[in-house]
């Protein structure tokens, strides 16, 4: 036997299966259950979107257990690895991710199909335990006050002096975000922190020359 004969015999030797159990298998797959349906109550709990998305939720669950079962055929055998390697790789995702959280919960649920597919069943566990406390920790730090934006209309563009002059009675920070002016009326925009937010607004549609006021919060980025 010669010296190409001996690596093509090593070579072809890469390309064999490799058994996995049956027991294998049914453990990988049970605990990959058990942890994707503790992905969906941590999320169903914690998510603060005003319309819950239970479609994303559910496809959190299902793609732990898919990429498990796509680990577990890479490790039978070398051949269907690589062709999933290729396969894979022409796949695009073209869904825009809105919420950060909503990214992190998406690589939470691919690890543990991974880590669970490579039979490190502790290490998913441990893995879940602290993502939940880290998350939860964090969440709960409390965060600066958002500002408010108080949209005026006035009837007379010069006014707008009298305006802040209120403003910087109630709110320390105050920001003209925009000022609109058509002919001699003014629409202007002031990012405030108030706390006397009835008796503020009150007080600036006591003005002759303020026609409306609107005070609204948002939940943007918090200015600090």
């Amino acid at each position: 036997m010669g010296f190409q004969d001996v690596f093509k015999s090593s070579f072809l030797e890469g390309f064999t299966s490799m058994d996995i159990s049956a027991g294998r298998i049914m453990a990988t797959f049970t605990v990959t259950c058990i942890l994707a349906c503790y992905i969906f109550l941590i999320y169903r709990l914690m998510t603060r979107k005003a319309f819950y998305s239970k479609g994303f939720n559910v496809s959190l669950a299902a793609m732990s257990v898919i990429t498990a079962a796509i680990i577990l055929a890479m490790q039978s055998n070398l051949v269907i690895s690589l062709g999933m390697v290729g396969a894979l790789s022409i796949v695009r995702f073209r869904t825009a991710i809105k919420d950060p959280m909503d990214l992190v919960f998406l690589f939470w649920s691919i690890s543990v199909g991974i880590i669970c597919g490579a039979g490190l069943y502790e290490v998913a566990l441990l893995t879940c335990l602290v993502v939940t406390v880290l998350v939860l920790v964090l969440e709960n730090i409390p965060a600066s006050r958002a500002p408010m934006m108080l949209v005026v209309n006035l009837s007379d563009a010069d006014s707008e002096s009298r305006v802040l002059e209120i403003v910087k009675k109630y709110s320390r920070y105050y920001k003209v975000r925009s000022r609109n002016v058509s002919g001699g009326s003014m629409d202007m925009i002031v990012e405030v922190r108030v706390k006397e937010e009835s008796a503020f607004v009150k007080e600036i549609c006591s003005l002759d020359t303020v026609q409306s006021a609107s005070l609204i919060a948002h939940d943007g980025e918090v200015t600090f």
